[in-house]
C-alpha cells in the first residue's frame, strides 16, 4: 500500500475569490490528481427586468486559476 499526500486546500467554504473571468463563493472542494477542484458560485449581476429565471450560474475551477479577493 503507498501513502499519497496532498497539500491541505487553500480555499474554504463561503470563501470569496477572483479568476479570469469573474469572481464568485467556493461552495465545495474536492481532490483531484493531486491538486483541488473547486465549486465557485459566480457572482451575482445586476437582475434582469425579466427577473431571474432557474439557478445561477456555478463552475468547476482548479486551485491554480483561483485568487483570494
Amino acid at each position: 500500500m503507498t501513502a499519497t499526500f496532498m497539500k491541505a486546500p487553500k480555499f474554504r467554504n463561503t470563501q470569496w475569490v477572483s479568476f479570469v473571468g469573474g469572481e464568485g463563493i467556493v461552495r465545495s472542494y474536492t481532490p483531484e490528481s493531486g491538486t483541488w477542484t473547486y465549486l465557485i458560485e459566480m457572482a451575482l449581476g445586476l437582475e434582469p427586468d425579466f427577473g431571474r429565471v432557474g439557478a445561477e450560474t456555478m463552475i468547476f475551477l482548479n486551485e491554480a486559476d483561483l485568487r483570494t479577493t
